[in-house]
């Protein structure tokens, strides 16, 4: 199968998943990173229910820590389509800082997302995770159910044989629904480039002031960043294959300036993109913990 074969398959299932799921939804939003697979599954979802506008609000998880550009970025789109975009932040969690605060993530990110989807009562969570971006989520079905306290069981989730997908729940139970299961990272970007999808320009390789941490390097995005006594800036030329709080996702080294680039470079890459954000790689927040407990 051609690439472009291959993407017009994965894009029809997608927009059937969102109309599907829309008729059995009550009040649905669909969560936007702000990142590539975010920018993607908005594409998806305007072309899905064109020529009316997206009928469900996005929600962003603002933890306060994001990138500069992003959140630049977030507003301009917003603009642009005419987006009900609600951003929801954790007040009591303001003063936590990333580089220090072990509880940061649980606080800003996990409950952040559940106090948000409890105070609007969403029933139909859309998301824009892949399953072969890590190894809880290559467990993950389609439609996930998430228990009361929006907590997940991988062990307790309804089979999806020949692609037939169950929308049914309990009234203690909300689904998460994720599109874009069955992509690839090299999917995301062919369908970025052959849509002419914009997105945050972060992830095309510039030089940048950084500073270089084992074989990671971290963009110094305002004066929060604490730099070590060992440490020198640098300017490099960086880009990011994945985007979060600045200070937990690493940059790579790279001369990846054009989609093209940056197409020919991950068909070459060996390991995920999420192995560049720190905390997948704290056993103690790893990915796994935080789904359980009602992460995306």
């Amino acid at each position: 199968m051609s690439s472009k074969s291959l993407l017009k398959k994965l894009e029809s299932e997608a927009i059937s998943i969102l109309r599907d799921s829309y008729s059995k939804s009550r009040n649905p939003v669909m969560l936007y990173s702000i990142g590539k697979d975010s920018s993607v599954l908005l594409h998806l979802a305007r072309k899905a229910f064109f020529p009316s506008t997206i009928p469900f609000p996005l929600l962003h998880i603002d933890t306060k820590w994001k990138f500069k550009e992003m959140i630049k970025f977030r507003n301009k789109i917003k603009k642009k389509y005419k987006l009900n975009l609600i951003v929801y932040t954790n007040e009591n969690g303001k003063k936590l800082n990333p580089q220090k605060d072990k509880n940061y993530t649980d606080v800003m990110k996990t409950k952040a997302l559940k106090d948000a989807l409890d105070k609007y009562r969403f029933d139909i969570i859309y998301g824009g995770a892949r399953r072969d971006e890590e190894a809880s989520r290559s467990k993950e079905r389609v439609v996930s159910v998430r228990e009361q306290g929006h907590l997940w069981n991988p062990k307790n989730q309804k089979p999806e044989l020949w692609n037939l997908f169950n929308y049914e729940k309990k009234d203690t139970q909300t689904l998460r629904v994720f599109p874009l299961s069955n992509w690839t990272e090299v999917d995301i970007w062919r369908y970025i480039y052959q849509e002419k999808i914009e997105i945050v320009d972060l992830y095309f390789a510039k030089k940048r002031d950084c500073i270089k941490r084992g074989e990671s390097y971290f963009l110094i995005d305002d004066n929060r960043f604490k730099i070590q006594k060992n440490e020198k800036i640098k300017n490099e030329s960086i880009r990011f294959r994945t985007l979060g709080c600045y200070p937990l996702t690493a940059g790579i080294k790279s001369g990846a300036s054009t989609l093209k680039d940056i197409i020919t470079e991950t068909l070459k890459q060996k390991n995920s993109e999420r192995s560049g954000r720190l905390i997948d790689a704290d056993k103690l927040n790893s990915m796994e913990m935080k789904k359980r407990e009602g992460y995306f």
